[in-house]
């Protein structure tokens, strides 16, 4: 049997109301990856979220002043259109990837629950950097399945969804080969029955 799009699966949690789950479900390991990160900051800077869902990051980030662009993308339909809903002065962009390419660069980049569902999410890696990244740009990543993380290994077949299982040890190996400088590898968002969410922090040179 062939596995569905992902986005076909966002795009029916959307219409349950999901999103909300998942946007209080991920809150604390987000809010470790922003601290991470250096948000909020001290200077201004632009910031993107890829796989936004409903916008909830974006909006967090925005709360930031020195925030003075923030953008959401992802390929879920129903999901932008509530991000637009949510935040009618927001900007949110329907697309899929790896394919679509930001007009301009960011200073930080942040993707939670995201990276996996590529077939080949180290090519997406070195496109942050070489594409999607000012010059000492950061980005920051979360992803909750990972080989480590054993209760994840079964979400594959129970969503019948293509998912890149790499291990810690790889995720950090391909940060470093796309290019990136200063690659951290945290665990955060620890609580009974789960290991935490693999973060990934790297800087452009």
């Amino acid at each position: 049997m062939s596995r569905r799009n992902a986005t076909e699966v966002f795009s029916e949690w959307a219409e349950k109301g999901k999103d909300g789950g998942m946007e209080k479900g991920h809150a604390r390991s987000v809010h470790a990856m922003l601290e991470l990160a250096g948000v909020p900051r001290n200077t201004h800077y632009s910031a993107i979220d890829v796989g936004c869902g409903n916008g909830w990051v974006c909006r967090r980030i925005a709360q930031d002043q020195m925030c003075s662009h923030v953008v959401g993308v992802d390929g879920s339909a129903r999901m932008i259109e509530k991000a637009h809903s949510i935040d009618e002065q927001g900007e949110y962009h329907l697309a899929m990837l790896p394919d679509w390419t930001p007009e301009q660069p960011f200073d930080l980049i942040h993707s939670m629950e995201f990276l996996y569902y590529l077939h080949d999410p180290k090519s997406m890696l070195k496109k942050f950097n070489d594409e999607w990244l000012n010059t000492g740009g950061i980005l920051v990543v979360g992803v909750d399945h990972y080989l480590e993380n054993e209760d994840s290994l079964s979400w594959p077949d129970a969503l019948n969804v293509h998912m890149t299982t790499l291990s810690i040890e790889q995720w950090k190996t391909a940060m470093l080969d796309a290019g990136f400088i200063d690659v951290e590898v945290h665990q955060v968002g620890q609580k009974e029955n789960f290991i935490g969410t693999l973060v990934l922090l790297g800087k452009k040179k």
